[in-house]
């Protein structure tokens, strides 16, 4: 007969392998909307290729951050570096935020289809953003009110959008209106004549039309090689270097088929 306590450490340590074997066959990724179609699309691949399940939620970068630290995702996704106040929070916590590269976005200026602006400066969609140009006249369009769509505070594509084109410090226009992803701010854009807004490039279609900034449209050579003005990188954060399925996940974009489905999305391969 086996004595109570050997019983209790076998009942442990097979609680243990299973608790174990369970993490390994499960990645929660958490974060940007930008980074979402391709977050998904790896997610139905590896789950179909390796039976290792993949759940993604859209929260926006920041909550991507804070999931990371709190221990509630394998991955982060975010649409722009980790700042320095979370990499803090996170060390002090005892996680250790390490980036990929997913894949390189032009985040592109979108207006209507019918509005005959084709390009703006960067100091032109900066003033629009400030509030201090407020009638496309004054860039060359008709005599309508800009209607100035910006994303939420939570947003990395709002954060990129601050530190590429308006400046981190500025203030935006207490007018513009506020939409909480890519899809939302294009739609917005899409059936509102006198509106801008920006998005990453995968959610562009024919539903609204890019804006070149400072002469130069957002191809996939003027973003890979960094001659379009508002280039970033997209990324994935794990907590120290990944190993396992973890580390297969992450080195996805890095294979044939991942740089298919970055391409097929509308991103740029690194």
């Amino acid at each position: 007969m086996i004595p109570k306590f050997l019983l209790f450490v076998v009942l442990l340590a097979v609680t243990a392998t299973t608790t174990a074997t369970a993490a390994s066959n499960s990645i929660v990724l958490d974060g940007s909307t930008t980074v979402g179609p391709l977050a998904k699309t790896f997610a139905s691949y590896f789950t179909k290729k390796y039976g290792v399940r993949v759940t993604v939620s859209e929260s926006g970068s920041g909550n991507g951050a804070k999931s990371l630290i709190n221990g509630s995702c394998t991955i982060a996704a975010m649409s722009r570096a980790m700042k320095a106040a979370e990499i803090a929070a996170a060390r002090t916590k005892g996680v250790n935020p390490v980036a990929h590269v997913v894949a390189l976005d032009g985040l592109a200026m979108i207006v209507h289809p019918a509005n005959p602006v084709r390009s703006l400066s960067k100091a032109q969609i900066s003033n629009i953003y400030r509030g201090t140009i407020t009638n496309w006249r004054e860039v060359g369009g008709p005599n309508a009110r800009i209607v100035v769509i910006q994303r939420e505070s939570n947003s990395g594509t709002q954060e990129s959008f601050k530190e590429l084109v308006s400046g981190k410090g500025v203030q935006i226009t207490g007018s513009a209106e506020t939409q909480s992803s890519n899809g939302s701010v294009k739609s917005r854009v899409s059936t509102t004549l006198s509106a801008i807004g920006f998005v990453g490039l995968g959610f562009v279609d024919r539903s609204v039309k890019v804006v070149a900034v400072n002469g130069v449209l957002p191809t996939l050579s003027m973003v890979k090689n960094g001659t379009y003005p508002v280039t970033r990188p997209l990324f994935f954060y794990t907590n120290g270097q990944p190993a396992g399925s973890v580390k297969q996940f992450i080195e996805l974009p890095k294979t044939a088929d991942g740089k298919r489905m970055i391409t097929e999305l509308g991103f740029i391969t690194r």
